[in-house]
């Protein structure tokens, strides 16, 4: 069962003052509240209702001269329609329905009276007066009535609700003690059982007898409880260790989300890389965040796995804080991040929308804000960033002071630097015979190693976890966010390369974009399954787009350390590939 995680964003923008007007216009008087007419009639304005309609009724009727047994037909009616109907369509109480209907027939019975003696009379008047004080009363004592036997109801209805899920609980609890017991031949006793809210599972907690039993002798046996729970293929049972030593949880689920198509969240509220941000999916439905303020992460995924779709929603997280930068590394000819500069290129009138799509609005900007495609590009990227590390190293030291702090106080106004490598191990790999791309590696060790403190982490793709791919042992050491994309797997083992410990059955993740995510920081989480979301070059406009505003700047020290390598990222000079090309 996951903490979940609120967010708290302390460096949004100030929300508008609206108390602070503009120009010496004269203040206005505040208004008057508004009225409810859709508001139901209470036991006095219901009382009032009736008197003043009988009395307009009576007036009336004198004065055209109808005959008195129309009031009584109308409050019989009334009687009928409203008093019983209704209240019997509603399932009141019969003190309200009889209150109702002799407030109709009483209203009937006065007005046919008066009509016929004269409405304009002190005994007329008088009369009217008792009717009314009467009316509300009877409704007033109705109404208490009423909201007693609904409460009764309602507590009725909840106890017996109570009643048939705590008889199911019950019968799952007993259920896996038995399967515990004979598939792990330890006795333990379930004293929870929680339904998750998306309706693909439960959680079971359970207390583990005494003599040495631990949580980790379940977890061995995790495929054998599914296996013998008869769940669905992809569907696995999940075990940690409880709140206390001696206590063990299994996460079972009953529905296969791994399996499902699931779209990136169309909202794009900001967020801060200091309250996390989510990549993807618990099979409990829930979302799964990670925290980069101080940690790298290594991504590695197979061909086919979904890892590029899974690379546009780590950009699509960048890009809703407002305290994050995107640069990024792709050897490949830019192919990740490529997308994230469509938009920015429609609006300066480099490329044609696509068909059907409206051109993006002047002063679109990059969704990224640098991208290098060679390696003399990602050098100069390399440089600038140790550059910046540098400088705000050197004019932050007050500010870090007044925080109280080591760790560089990022904000809006002083942003992270997420840098995005793919197949970026690769990079770090000893072999490279070209100059440049050698360059490329020992500059990302040195900024894997040194700017951490200073808001620069890197995230890192590649196909393989083995040494001979990653270059060295120092990109796990400095990842302690790890995703195992296990879709397309035909040799190796990803997940024992980044979580030797974990015991997930991934035989049953072979969907696209389904894998385990991890993070061995000291607030994060043990490795479990998850599904990435499926992205798209219309999710990815989305999302520029909407974030166009609240993503920050680099702040004037970095900026000024970063020097024209950073001014000129997107001159004709370094950037023209992206647009002066025959393709689309």
């Amino acid at each position: 069962m996951s903490d979940h995680h609120r967010l708290n964003l302390t460096h949004l923008p100030d929300e508008p003052n609206d108390k602070k007007r503009r120009g010496g216009g004269r203040r206005r008087s505040p208004q008057a509240p508004p009225i409810d007419w859709a508001a139901p009639h209470g036991p006095v304005s219901g009382a009032l209702s009736v008197t003043t309609g009988a009395g307009a009724a009576a007036l009336l009727g004198a004065a055209v001269g109808a005959p008195p047994v129309l009031p009584l037909a109308v409050g019989a009616a009334g009687a009928i329609g409203h008093g019983i109907g209704h209240s019997l369509f509603r399932r009141l109480t019969a003190r309200t329905l009889a209150t109702r209907t002799a407030s109709w027939l009483l209203a009937g019975g006065w007005t046919a009276w008066a009509m016929a003696t004269g409405p304009l009379s002190w005994a007329a008047a008088g009369s009217l007066t008792v009717l009314g004080v009467g009316v509300a009363a009877a409704a007033s004592n109705a109404a208490v009535f009423e909201e007693a036997a609904e409460a009764e109801r309602l507590t009725a209805d909840a106890r017996r609700a109570a009643a048939e899920l705590s008889a199911e609980r019950r019968s799952i609890a007993t259920e896996w003690e038995e399967r515990i017991s004979r598939v792990c031949r330890i006795p333990v006793r379930v004293f929870a059982v929680e339904h998750w809210r998306s309706g693909a599972g439960y959680s079971l907690a359970a207390e583990l007898p005494g003599g040495g039993a631990t949580w980790d002798q379940i977890a061995r046996s995790a495929r054998a409880l599914a296996t013998d729970a008869r769940l669905p293929l992809g569907c696995t049972v999940g075990v940690e260790e409880g709140d206390l030593q001696g206590r063990v949880v299994l996460d079972v689920a009953t529905r296969n989300v791994m399996r499902e198509t699931i779209d990136y969240p169309r909202d794009h509220t900001p967020l801060s890389i200091l309250t996390g941000i989510p990549w993807g999916v618990r099979p409990t439905g829930e979302e799964i965040r990670v925290f980069l303020r101080e940690a790298c992460a290594l991504i590695l995924g197979p061909p086919g796995s979904g890892k590029s779709t899974f690379m546009d929603a780590v950009i699509a997280g960048f890009d809703r804080c407002v305290d994050v930068l995107t640069w990024v590394i792709d050897l490949k000819a830019g192919a990740v991040g490529i997308p994230w500069t469509r938009p920015w290129l429609e609006a300066e009138g480099r490329v044609d929308p696509l068909p059907g799509t409206e051109r993006a609005p002047e002063g679109t900007r990059p969704g990224i804000d640098w991208l290098a495609s060679t390696p003399a590009e990602a050098v100069l990227m390399l440089d600038a960033l140790l550059a910046v590390n540098a400088a705000r190293q050197q004019a932050y030291q007050r500010l870090m002071a007044e925080h109280d702090t080591t760790l560089l106080p990022i904000g809006p106004d002083l942003p992270q630097i997420m840098l995005i490598v793919d197949e970026g191990a690769e990079a770090l790999t000893a072999t490279h015979k070209d100059p440049a791309r050698k360059a490329v590696g020992e500059k990302l060790r040195q900024v894997m190693r040194t700017t951490r403190a200073m808001g620069a982490r890197c995230v890192l793709t590649a196909v393989d976890g083995n040494v001979s791919a990653i270059g060295d042992t120092q990109v796990r050491k400095f990842s302690p966010v790890g995703v195992a994309l296990t879709s397309g797997e035909s040799v190796g083992n990803n997940l024992g390369k980044l979580f030797p410990r974990a015991r997930v059955d991934t035989a049953q993740l072979t969907a696209k974009g389904a894998g385990v995510i991890g993070d061995a920081g000291a607030e994060g989480f043990a490795p479990t399954p998850f599904k990435g979301w499926k992205t798209g070059p219309a999710m990815v406009r989305a999302v520029i787009l909407a974030t166009n505003h609240t993503r920050p700047a680099l702040d004037r020290v970095s900026a000024e350390a970063a020097g024209a390598a950073y001014a000129e990222r997107w001159s004709e000079a370094r950037a023209g590939w992206l647009w002066n090309t025959s393709g689309p």
